[in-house]
């Protein structure tokens, strides 16, 4: 009895140190596999989102290609990442030639600013103060640079860090775009992976979560993404046209209050009341106007981009923005939104399925 009992516990003992054992090494190989992955991640995010929210699209390409799947994921990435660069340089090459000829005209001594109109004054809330700094520099450029030398530095500096903040999204989207195209071409493994997941995760309800989530994602990156991209590029347009300095800056800044559901024109009226400072009344007018079209346009396109998605609070993406930009920078703008909206829809799917639980034991 005593050696039955001996070696139970001797059993039982190597079991536990067995178990221990594979415990530690799924925790140390599960913690080096994520320390690796890490700086993927948020890549992965977006590149699942584009692919996602783009699949209807790869799928109708591959029909126009006669099925051929891999040449439509490889143009699905050129036309992406096209879509990417091309306004990126042309943004960048526009700040960078105003930079640059406004730094020769600095060292050669001939930079001139014109005079601020009257009505510079009238302007609510900065008007005044902005009128005193801008004849300042007008009239006495050297006496405007010595007494506002902090003030410009730091707006410089801000400047040109949100340049390279800028250039570094770019390089993250289009690192995002090849993932996303790598996910299409291998659409079937990933769907079935995914289907697996959510039935580990769901359960019964895996099906109409999964089909939630990807709603979801089209109706946020459609509904959302789409329309910020889309005033983004229309004032990009309308700020080139205009040879408005440093216009990639001001896209970016459309960009960002586009997503959070602000209007552009927060940007783009000061910018069309500086015009009006430099430019005739006719070409002005035309960019005001211009400007408020851009602006309202999210008025016509969200029922274009928004047909068939799911209704999102705006709060919702609100939040989601400003939170992810404030942990993951620029891109968390994106991913985000899409993630704060994935997680409010499966709350409600989770709140819905209490209720109907409820109903059927009051019944």
């Amino acid at each position: 009895m005593t050696n039955n009992t001996s070696s139970e516990k001797s059993f039982f003992s190597a079991q536990m140190i067995d178990a221990a054992i594979k415990i530690i090494a799924i925790v140390l190989i599960g913690s080096w596999c994520f320390d690796i992955i890490k700086p993927f991640i948020l890549p992965m995010a977006w590149g699942a989102i584009i692919a996602t929210a783009l699949f209807p699209l790869y799928k109708k390409m591959i029909g126009g290609l006669g099925g051929r799947s891999s040449l439509a994921a490889t143009l699905f990435a050129l036309i992406g990442i096209s879509i990417l660069v091309v306004p990126t340089v042309t943004f960048s090459s526009s700040a960078i030639e105003s930079i640059g000829n406004v730094s020769e005209q600095i060292q050669s001594g001939s930079l001139t600013i014109p005079e601020p109109a009257e009505k510079v004054k009238d302007w609510p809330l900065v008007g005044e103060k902005l009128y005193v700094a801008w004849d300042s520099a007008a009239n006495n450029l050297e006496t405007f640079a010595a007494q506002y030398s902090e003030q410009i530095k730091n707006t410089f500096s801000t400047v040109l860090s949100a340049v390279a903040s800028f250039g570094g999204v770019i390089l993250q989207f289009i690192f995002s775009m090849i993932i996303a195209a790598m996910f299409l071409a291998n659409s079937e493994s990933c769907i079935n992976g995914c289907h697996s997941f959510f039935n580990r995760l769901m359960g019964e309800k895996s099906d109409a979560v999964l089909k939630n989530t990807v709603a979801t994602v089209r109706s946020v990156g459609a509904g959302i993404l789409g329309i910020a991209f889309t005033q983004a590029l229309l004032a990009g347009a309308g700020l080139v046209i205009a040879d408005i300095p440093a216009a990639g800056i001001w896209v970016l800044l459309v960009l960002m209050l586009a997503i959070v559901q602000l209007p552009p024109i927060l940007i783009l009226g000061p910018i069309a009341a500086y015009y009006f400072s430099v430019a005739d009344t006719t070409p002005a007018v035309i960019f005001l106007i211009y400007s408020l079209i851009v602006s309202a346009s999210d008025a016509f396109l969200k029922p274009l981009f928004l047909g068939r998605g799911t209704d999102i609070p705006m709060l919702v993406i609100l939040l989601g923005a400003i939170g992810g930009m404030i942990v993951s920078g620029i891109i968390g703008l994106f991913t985000g939104a899409v993630i704060l909206a994935l997680g409010y829809q499966l709350m409600v799917m989770w709140l819905d399925q209490s209720d109907q639980k409820i109903v059927k034991d009051d019944a």
